[in-house]
């Protein structure tokens, strides 16, 4: 189903959008992904609509088949990338799991601002951007993703996230689709 309406509070989360994490080989561009949760944020913020920039700076404990990067990450490795242009009346938020909501307070700081809807952007789709849209889901929000400005490391992940993982979490558009409905409700 194609994203049909955002709510009166609604906030957008970028997903890993730093240094590090861009610098990852990805099915897609992350310069346009970069770009277009870049003009999402914009437009949000054009509205006062809440934008939480979400970056990560660790793993969650415990043992798993495939190694993962246990040791500390390289000087500006977790710094968000300077497009996001990041405002101090910002939300940001470091989380050290996939999900940006799991041990943050992200929920509690868009719950105080009368939020009930999040956009969801971001790297990478199969990982932290579903496991945010999962913990969005699960804590009541309305969730929409905005599937052009995602991607992946793995076209597997991404491809199976978007056909089957996210229409079950909620809605689905492309950036311009959402831009469309924020000028629909401004006019």
């Amino acid at each position: 189903m194609a994203v049909t309406t955002l709510d009166p509070e609604a906030a957008l989360i970028v997903v890993d959008l730093q240094n590090g994490i861009v610098a990852y080989p990805t099915v897609h561009p992350t310069a346009d992904v970069v770009a277009r949760s870049r003009a999402l944020a914009d437009a949000f913020r054009a509205r006062g609509l809440p934008v939480a920039l979400v970056n990560v700076a660790g793993g969650a404990p415990g043992r798993t088949e495939q190694q993962r990067n246990a040791g500390p990450f390289p000087d500006g490795w977790t710094d968000l990338v300077p497009e996001l242009s990041r405002q101090p009346t910002g939300i940001v938020v470091t989380k050290r799991t996939w999900g940006a909501f799991a041990s943050t307070d992200l929920e509690h700081r868009l719950k105080a601002r009368g939020v009930t809807q999040v956009v969801i952007s971001g790297i990478a789709t199969g990982t932290g951007v579903e496991a945010t849209a999962r913990q969005a889901y699960e804590a009541g929000f309305n969730v929409t993703l905005a599937i052009d400005a995602m991607t992946d490391m793995r076209a597997e992940a991404h491809d199976y996230s978007i056909a089957k993982v996210f229409p079950r979490l909620g809605e689905t558009g492309t950036t311009q689709q959402i831009m469309d409905l924020l000028d629909k409700r401004s006019a």
